[in-house]
């Protein structure tokens, strides 16, 4: 019952002569068999996983054309597979989510860069930078300048981002230099159409297979003595011939304005926001025609001296629009202006903010004051006022709020989701530790990651992806109490076997490691892993209903092999249980590595099998039953630990009926999934009995409907007038 890309994977089949319509990922993936790809892998990652999703699901159609499609177990391993192109002309791309998904690929990632490559390479990576972001806020350029890998940063416009993939792999193989197209967010999902073109079936694939290995060749390993040749060879021969490229074939694109006396250098992905932006000055039209010459960097590394200059040359002033920290372009723009002897002002972050995303409103602060200095006629009266307007709009709605003794808007922390199989485990450590104190989490990342927001704010640290257990290290030895590591499923196969399982049972660690697994990785998409059920499990569940994860015991298979002694699994739903067990393992007499297996599917991945399932029964007409949580007001008395211990959107609060009670009461609102935990709560930290746990009966037999019939009055017969 996966999410399906039925749509998607046909129009990736599109062919010369046709148009393809969608989102600029789709764009990017459809590019990319255009190409003559050999080979794709990844792991997947916002706003990026849409690639690799639609091509593992369009399996056959892959197969048809010789690309091999891999699932790569964590982006390391997405990188290793580059080495491909290394001594072949095969045509290799890996994606990921970026910034952390390149920090884990380093290693692979200059060990490619070194020697360089013989087949074009394409590293595609979400560049998640920005106020919608969800990772550290760092850019991919450093790796680019670092490791001389070419950058590219294409115009969100689908036919320029189609092209560009195109070009990359030909700019990798004329430069040697492995190649990475970052896309931000909205280039991910900014939709349009282009001329789509006939894939090409890739020279060498797996319907086309190498006859004999190639010759062994000690320069293309990435060891000494000849990396310092690399080193010479990207300096002297891969940066010239990649500039050579982008000239010849004009990847940058100079788009000029009557205004020529002033320029602005961009970089291709802030292109949209910055067309947007002069039309709030009169200064562009809603079709990219502008009155300020542009010169949009669609390939932001290696630059080209010669196109930057004979931009510069000659103007009052350039202002460079480069998003985030440090200003590597602006840095370089700078030295080539002053080699050249040409004394053009250049302005960058000096007149725009130094780091955070570049918005419309952010573009049009650093567009006035570039303006103000150099053509100030160019500004019209209405500017001003228009950046002004939002600060006013804001301190308007301050005293609008503050006004009569009015509150500032509550917080809307993001949350898991309704019926999501973590919450019940965080709401037993925050009942656990009652008795057995304040705990140490060291959190990671995943879902569970969540858990740091109201009401269980539980995670002193997160520094990566299945990291946990290896962070809190240097913690429990110098704690009194023991510590505890959360992660996932997907965040064990990725990274933490190796750097906590493996290292904590090395060194003997007294340690407690919490395993969730919920059968996917969750929070990327609900990918399979190696320990989700399989599709015969789920075909055969008896029950669809019930919980599959326990049908793969993938995870407590591989712990006992490594030698783990002490392991329990739970239920995460069954509260009282995991309760205890967490109380076990922080109060045991076993010194050494401590793991729980908390298990429950994950929710959303439920649902798409049990929903389809209980629609079609009831199309049958078969009967179906269902379980709702209420709770009764008459019973509940306000004091609202529930809703502390729980956290569900579903679980809140409403008007106490009884007039003579000030209090709201706890109500259980429509969305409720009926997962039980705010009864198993209830019951766990002994809390009021206000819960009921009723069945709706939809589609009753014939006993049934008698029976309700015969109830009915006698009911309304007891309760009081």
């Amino acid at each position: 019952m996966e999410v399906s890309f039925s749509q998607e994977i046909k129009s990736l089949a599109l062919g010369e002569g046709q148009t393809f319509h969608g989102e600029g990922i789709l764009a990017i993936t459809k590019a990319l068999l255009q190409s003559g790809v050999s080979y794709v892998g990844g792991y997947q990652g916002a706003p990026v996983s849409h690639l690799l999703d639609v091509m593992v699901q369009a399996k056959g159609y892959m197969d048809e054309l010789g690309v091999h499609v891999e699932a790569c177990s964590n982006e390391a391993s997405a990188a290793a597979m580059l080495g491909a192109s290394i001594h072949y002309p095969l045509r290799g791309a890996v994606t990921w989510k970026s910034i952390v998904g390149t920090n884990v690929a380093a290693d692979a990632l200059s060990n490619l860069a070194s020697p360089g490559v013989t087949g074009g390479v394409l590293i595609v990576v979400g560049e998640d930078y920005g106020e919608g972001a969800s990772v550290i806020q760092e850019r991919t350029h450093a790796y680019a300048l670092k490791s001389g890998m070419v950058l590219l940063d294409p115009r969100p416009d689908l036919q320029c981002m189609v092209d560009t993939v195109e070009h990359g792999f030909a700019l990798s193989e004329a430069s040697n230099m492995p190649a990475i197209l970052e896309l931000r967010i909205r280039a991910c999902h900014v939709r349009g159409s282009f001329a789509a073109r006939d894939n090409r079936a890739p020279k060498i694939s797996t319907r086309a297979l190498m006859e004999e290995p190639a010759a062994f060749n000690y320069d293309r390993l990435a060891h000494p003595p000849v990396t310092f040749r690399h080193e010479k060879l990207k300096i002297e021969q891969r940066l010239p011939a990649a500039r050579a490229y982008v000239r010849q074939h004009q990847l940058n694109e100079l788009f000029p304005g009557k205004h020529a006396d002033l320029g602005i250098v961009v970089q291709g992905g802030l292109y949209n926001t910055l067309i947007r932006t002069l039309q709030q000055f009169g200064l562009a039209d809603a079709f990219g025609q502008t009155d300020i010459p542009l010169l949009v960097l669609n390939v932001t590394y290696p630059l080209v001296p010669e196109e930057l200059t004979e931009f510069c040359v000659g103007k009052r002033a350039v202002l460079m629009v480069e998003e985030g920290q440090p200003e590597y372009i602006e840095q370089e723009l700078a030295t080539m202006l002053r080699r050249a002897d040409i004394k053009t002002p250049l302005h960058g972050k000096d007149m725009l903010s130094m780091a955070g995303e570049y918005s419309a409103e952010v573009m049009a602060s650093g567009l006035e004051k570039f303006l103000k200095q150099y053509r100030n006629e160019l500004l019209p009266a209405a500017v001003p006022e228009w950046l002004t307007g939002n600060r006013e709009r804001r301190a308007a709605i301050a005293r609008d709020i503050a006004k009569d003794g009015g509150q500032a808007l509550p917080g809307r922390p993001p949350g898991m989701c309704i019926g999501c199989p973590e919450r019940p485990v965080f709401s037993a450590l925050k009942i656990a530790q009652q008795q057995v104190g304040d705990v140490h989490v060291a959190g990671d990342i995943g879902c569970h990651a969540l858990a740091t927001f109201e009401p269980f704010s539980f995670g002193h640290s997160i520094l990566g992806y299945g990291m946990s257990l290896a962070s809190r290290a240097g913690v429990s030895p110098v704690m009194n109490r023991r510590v505890l590591s959360v992660m996932g499923d997907g965040g064990f196969w990725h990274n933490g076997l190796l750097t906590g399982v493996q290292s904590a049972l090395f060194n003997g660690d007294d340690a407690v490691l919490l395993i969730f697994k919920n059968g996917y990785t969750s929070a990327t998409g609900t990918q399979d892993i190696i320990s989700t059920p399989g599709d015969a499990a789920k075909a055969l569940a008896s029950d669809k209903r019930q919980s599959l994860v326990h049908t793969n015991q993938t995870i407590e298979s591989t712990l006992k092999g490594l030698g783990v002694q002490w392991l329990r699994t739970v239920h995460t739903y069954e509260v009282e249980k995991v309760r205890k067990t967490l109380v076990e393992a922080f109060t045991s007499d076993f010194n050494g590595l401590k793991v729980i297996v908390a298990e429950g599917e994950c929710q959303l991945e439920r649902q798409r099998r049990i929903k389809p399932w209980i629609a079609s029964l009831l199309k049958k007409g078969k009967r179906v039953e269902r379980v709702k949580y209420g709770v009764d007001e008459d019973v509940c008395n306000g004091d609202h630990a529930c809703i502390r211990l729980s956290g569900c959107p579903t679980l809140t609060l409403k008007d106490n009926p009884d007039p003579l009670k000030v209090d709201p009461v706890a109500t259980v609102i429509d969305g409720c999934v009926g997962c039980g935990l705010c009864g198993a709560n209830a019951h766990a930290a002994t809390l009021c009995p206000s819960f009921y746990r009723a069945e709706v009966v939809q589609n009753p037999r014939w006993h049934e409907r008698l029976f309700n019939a015969l109830r009915r009055p006698l009911i309304k017969a007891l309760q009081p007038a």
